[in-house]
């Protein structure tokens, strides 16, 4: 019963997190297999399948506001899919010790590429926001994205890492606009969970008792997104952000020393 209330009120918390912000997903794998002491395939698996629905409930705001045309999508995905296969398919073949690891490294990674992401947009904060939100994206090539599709995907899905704090940073280093850079990222986040999450439940290596976890770790992760979308214009997403980044790498600098000592 501990174990069940500590997975909803992570995925509720994350999720909230990520309707706020649009990342913080990259902590699950983390969660369940450095708090929880599952194995990592079972922690991808919960994590990708917590992805697929946060992916796809923050999708429809986004083609409603219109910062998701979904033909630009279409080179990003494909890369996105072959390398979600490829990542899935080499997370199964890793020890559990070396997948542990790289967890908690893609989580170093990612909460400081947060921090140097914020650090970067405080110094560009006498822009005026409005207008460059209005400026038409530059045009990237469809090979451009399909090579980010695929290297992100790849990375994704071996690691757990989920997609947006890896793409967004890529996509607006090509010039897209921030709300369409997270719009893509969202989407492609459902492509790399698809065929993750059905490969790591298929790998045979799920326990019933992980089982019996999921549908209240996917419930409290769509409540909790939703209740994060419904309300991220009312908080100070800067900070949110910096405290969760700061946090990640901490955490994950404490668990790698721990693990090499």
């Amino acid at each position: 019963m501990t174990t069940m209330l500590l997975v909803i009120l992570a995925n509720a918390v994350i999720g909230l997190s990520i309707g706020l912000t649009g990342f913080a997903g990259f902590l699950l794998p983390m969660f369940y297999a450095g708090f929880l002491g599952l194995h990592p395939v079972e922690g991808l698996a919960l994590s990708f399948a917590a992805f697929l629905v946060s992916g796809s409930l923050g999708c429809p705001a986004y083609r409603k506001t219109g910062d998701l045309p979904l033909k630009p999508c279409a080179a990003l995905l494909a890369g996105s899919a072959i390398g979600a296969i490829a990542g899935t398919r080499i997370g199964l073949m890793l020890p559990a010790g070396i997948l542990t690891v790289i967890l908690y490294l893609v989580v170093l990674v990612s909460g400081a590429s947060v921090l140097v992401q914020l650090v970067t947009s405080l110094t560009h904060r006498n822009r005026d926001d409005a207008h460059n939100a209005s400026q038409p994206a530059k045009h990237i090539g469809h090979i451009t994205l399909f090579i980010i599709g695929l290297t992100t995907a790849t990375v994704c899905a071996a690691s757990g890492a989920g997609g947006p704090v890896l793409v967004i940073p890529l996509l607006l280093a090509f010039g897209v606009p921030a709300r369409r850079a997270v719009a893509m990222s969202l989407i492609d986040s459902v492509v790399i969970a698809i065929p993750a999450t059905i490969g790591y439940f298929a790998s045979g290596m799920i326990a019933a008792s992980t089982w019996v976890l999921l549908p209240a770790a996917l419930i409290a992760h769509g409540v909790g997104t939703l209740v994060g979308a419904a309300n991220a214009q009312r908080i100070n997403a800067l900070q949110l952000k910096t405290i969760v980044a700061v946090g990640a790498v901490a955490i994950a600098v404490y668990k790698l020393a721990a693990t090499v000592v």
